[in-house]
């Protein structure tokens, strides 16, 4: 898997996915924030399948 996110795009992604997962926790919101675990792990990664169907690449390093 090659990296296709930037740097604030995994920064927001991290942030977005622990806020919901947070806010699932505390009962704020139902059990769908959960799914706040698929921008987390994209985040951490660094790679996100949707963007590599797309062809979409945030990462500034050159395409191979």
């Amino acid at each position: 898997m090659r990296t296709n996110e930037g740097f604030l795009d995994r920064a927001l992604r991290v942030v977005a996915g622990l806020a919901l997962i947070g806010l699932a926790a505390t009962e704020h919101l139902g059990p769908w924030a959960y799914l706040g675990v698929v921008p987390l792990v994209t985040g951490a990664l660094g790679h996100c399948p949707l963007y590599a169907i797309l062809g979409i690449q945030t990462c500034p390093l050159k395409k191979p």
